[in-house]
């Protein structure tokens, strides 16, 4: 390591990310933007650098993948494994091109590498050998003869013939589908050193030969189970061969990680030792007590090394080989680990047998140089970590200063990108509502078209009580591709993807026209005191042409959407009091006696019948019939749903579930309280309920809600009981609808298509894609066309590997069911929702202007529940959306 370039890292690195699997992670390998894991079960996975999916898994070996090496120059990697294999893949294609074998039983092949130079692939095996392959004359070599493949042979031990004389079944893995497709290529029998080492040949790597090494000519050094280093010269003129050059010795233990840093070869050893060697002079320079464990695996770069040991520990160590940072990195052994820059960001990799790869950190938060290189999206993505840990539960006065911190930190940050920003003051005891104007420089725009983008930073409350939660709510974890945290989906995701899409156009010169923010911090709440705080600075907010927000999800995880209705509702609470205090029920129980439940529970079952329907005198007078285009519309997204995933039943039922949920009112009773202990013989002295009833458009919330005092009123009066009834209106917000087919919808159309792209067939890729975890089977009723779906059905209530990519499909067919041209994409879902959003009606009223609601997240995001989530793929194209949206719509 070079002192000149080492970086006096502050802060020790971070866990950016995690992506869990099912069994252990054995190698690691990069590849541009691809990070590559070979596994215990023989897969070879795939995940993006960018958003941390799983792209692929391939079914590489029949045994543990224990080698990966990435050979840049020809976009080639190669893998070695327990099966005796070593296979070539394309790392663009994932395609099959060489499965290269030995007729010698070789047991595992522990590592391999290949020299671009030579074109000449080395080995390093189980019985001690090291062998090589020139994939120059790979046309010109002979046939190979199948019965001498490691599959056809006779084994040593799985076809011995043990007692009785009967040989030992072969492991069923042997016999499991491989994609092996490649050109099969036998390695010469010349091609090898037997006893290469008197141990196993645990590493190797290759040095030299290119420009900007120490080294003139390419040598391969190995290190083995009997304690050597080997330094092999390799002969260009025969194909590659090695020849022994150098011995360097230190001891007996085995020497089970290699990594080279210009001149220096590092070593890690069985017994938990670095040794630092000098190439030039082939002389140990200096022994590093690293652990009291073995060493695995060792990265160099950036001015320090890190270790990776067989407790799980890595440590970071100075050009002086001083420890600069120790931290636990995985639960047991740490077997793989890659170091590379992606995007600006430096990151370092481990693999461990706790079924887990850990991307971290490693950059210096306070180099300046690398803030220049880094990208929006991890700008986006450490902002929305800092807004994350800010505990802005507005429902709760105790967080009343986190809230106001989140307002002053979403204000400072406006203010940075450029905005001309204030608080706007609302009720007492309430959160102010952040606002921000971004001004326009470009004069193609018409006149005067301003956007106005509406959300809120506030956000329900995420007390763990019972252990639901996986790790702190309020400190923001990746893992699977998935951002943990409350507040990640609804809503602070979303409305910092809109503020950095702002940024972005501000910094390229190509925002056209004013783009406004209202953020708000008691939607929670019901959005108190926000109307009278938008009326009362209406003239500063100024003329606005249309609205937009994202404060909702996609209806399944797999087909982007567009939402142009949501109900409205009114929470009420109604209490009945009583003139006793609590009385006992042995003691004091008397039908003579009004009691509070009792009658609470008797006006509460007069709202509504048995099938649900809902018994306020002309309460469904205004609710619009549906139309036959209407009906059409909700027959072609049921049959998009269930032809994605058959498991959802019939099309027909899950159209009328979903008319039930987007277009029908409801009354729903949340909770009932009283006074006095729980599970006791109590007969309370007041009695409590919660409820809300959903609208649908042309209802409005001042009806209903007087509507339902005068029923509830009435009710109670032919009880005639000596309780008291209260009635309180706790929020309301209206039903709205907007207009599918008006610009700012076909805007937002056009940047979903332009975006996802095509998201209704499979990946495009010589490999299949496969999901990350199995999917639970749901359980099915004996009477399921009675039982009504719900929004966790539609993703089996469970993680889910989307198909929404940016990929081209493999077959042009579309959501609808209705053909499309070669080449076009398919265009989002058009849907309404059940939810309600008090803003978003009385903001097209107060601006007249034309709203539209872009759902960011997916439907099991568990918005409000334990484990909050938002998939990092989908925050970074919400941002791109937002984008699109902020350039061409005021050009329109």
């Amino acid at each position: 390591m070079d002192p000149a370039t080492e970086q006096p890292a502050r802060n020790p690195p971070t866990l950016f990310h995690k992506v869990k699997n099912e069994r252990s992670i054995l190698a690691l390998a990069v590849s541009g933007a691809r990070l590559f894991a070979g596994t215990q079960s023989g897969e070879i996975l795939v995940w993006s650098l960018d958003t941390y999916e799983r792209l692929y898994s391939i079914k590489a070996h029949h045994r543990s993948v224990l080698s990966l090496f990435v050979s840049e120059p020809k976009g080639l990697l190669f893998s070695s494994a327990g099966d005796a294999i070593v296979n070539v893949w394309c790392t663009q294609t994932l395609s099959s091109l060489y499965s290269i074998y030995s007729t010698y039983d070789v047991g595992d092949v522990f590592c391999v590498v290949y020299s671009a130079s030579l074109e000449t692939v080395y080995l390093g095996s189980q019985n001690t050998s090291i062998q090589w392959c020139n994939l120059s004359n790979k046309d010109n070599r002979p046939i190979p003869d199948f019965a001498r493949h490691p599959f056809n042979r006779n084994h040593r031990f799985f076809d011995s013939k043990g007692p009785g004389g009967t040989p030992t079944p072969r492991p069923t893995s042997a016999s499991e589908p491989c994609s092996q497709d490649g050109q099969k290529l036998e390695i010469d029998k010349g091609d090898i050193v037997q006893y290469a080492h008197h141990g196993y040949a645990y590493c190797m790597l290759l040095a030299g030969g290119s420009e900007g090494t120490a080294f003139e000519d390419e040598m391969l050094i190995s290190g083995g189970g009997d304690g050597t280093i080997k330094i092999w010269s390799l002969d260009k003129a025969h194909g590659g061969t090695i020849r022994e050059r150098k011995t360097l010795e230190s001891g007996d233990d085995s020497v089970l990680a290699l990594v080279l840093d210009n001149t220096l070869l590092y070593s890690g050893r069985l017994s938990g030792e670095i040794n630092v060697w000098d190439l030039e002079t082939c002389q140990l320079m200096r022994r590093i007590e690293s652990n009291t464990a073995d060493i695995l695996t060792l990265c160099v770069g950036y001015g320090s090394l890190f270790s990776g040991s067989a407790n799980g520990t890595v440590k970071q160590f100075t050009s002086r080989y001083e420890c600069m940072h120790e931290w636990k990195a995985h639960d047991h052994l740490i077997l793989a680990s890659v170091m590379t820059e992606h995007r600006g960001k430096r990151i370092y990799v481990t693999g461990g047998n706790d079924d887990c790869v850990a991307i971290w950190d490693i950059g210096d938060n306070d180099d300046e140089t690398l803030k220049s290189a880094s990208t929006n999206n991890d700008q986006l993505f450490n902002s929305l970590s800092q807004l994350v840990a800010l505990r802005t539960v507005s429902s709760r006065p105790e967080y009343s200063q986190d809230c106001r911190r989140g307002a002053s930190w979403l204000k400072a940050l406006l203010k940075d990108f450029g905005a001309d920003t204030e608080m706007l003051s609302t009720a007492a005891n309430t959160n102010p509502v952040v606002f921000a104007r971004f001004k326009g420089k470009d004069t193609r725009s018409k006149q005067g078209k301003r956007i106005l983008f509406y959300g809120h930073y506030d956000v329900v409350p995420a007390e763990d009580k019972q252990q639901l939660w996986a790790s702190d709510p309020f400190i923001m974890r990746g893992v699977n591709g998935y951002l943990y945290g409350r507040g990640v989906s609804d809503n602070k995701g979303p409305v910092l993807a809109a503020i950095y899409a702002v940024a972005e156009l501000v910094a390229e010169k190509k925002l056209s026209s004013d783009v406004v923010f209202l953020i708000e911090g008691e939607e929670e709440c019901g959005s108190r005191g926000f109307q009278e705080t938008i009326r009362r600075n209406k003239e500063k907010i100024g003329v606005i042409d249309w609205i937009l927000l994202a404060n909702s999800y996609w209806l399944d995880d797999d087909i982007p959407c567009l939402t142009y209705g949501l109900r409205g509702v009114v929470h009420a609470t109604v209490e009945v009091t009583s003139q006793r205090a609590n009385l006992h029920s042995g003691v004091d129980g008397s039908q003579r006696i009004n009691e509070a439940m009792k009658d609470l529970i008797s006006i509460l079952a007069v709202l509504s019948d048995v099938d649900g329907k809902i018994k306020i005198p002309r309460f469904y007078d205004p609710v619009l019939l549906l139309t036959r285009d209407e009906d059409r519309s909700y027959s072609a997204i049921s049959k998009a749903l269930v032809s994605r995933d058959p498991t959802r039943g019939d099309a027909r039922r899950l159209a009328e579930q979903l008319k039930g949920r987007w277009r029908e009112p409801s009354l729903t009773v949340h909770r009932i309280n009283s006074s006095g202990p729980t599970g006791s013989s109590v007969i309370p002295h007041t009695a409590t309920a919660t409820m809300s009833v959903r609208l649908v458009p042309y209802q409005t919330t001042s009806l209903i809600q007087e509507a339902l005092r005068e029923m509830l009123q009435a009710g109670f009066a032919k009880l005639d009981t000596r309780n008291q009834l209260t009635i309180t209106i706790d929020h309301t917000a209206e039903p709205w609808l907007g207009d599918p087919n008006n610009e700012i919808f076909q805007v937002l159309e056009e940047a979903v298509v332009d975006v996802w792209g095509p998201v209704n067939q499979q990946r495009r890729g010589s490999v299949p894609a496969t999901k990350p975890h199995l999917r639970r089977t749901a359980t099915r009723s004996t009477h399921n066309e009675t039982t009504p779906g719900t929004s966790a059905s539609l993703t089996n209530d469970s993680d889910h590997y989307s198909q929404a990519t940016a990929d081209s499909p493999t077959s042009p067919t579309s959501p609808n069911g209705v053909e499309s041209p070669p080449g076009r994409s398919w265009k989002p879902l058009f849907i309404r929702e059940g939810g309600s959003i008090p803003a978003i009606r009385f903001l097209e009223q107060e601006f007249e202007a034309p709203a539209a609601h872009l759902p960011c997240g997916q439907a099991s995001d568990k918005a409000h529940l334990d484990n909050e989530r938002l998939r990092l793929s989908n925050l970074y194209k919400s941002k791109e959306i937002f984008k699109r949206v902020f350039r061409d719509l005021p050009l329109r």
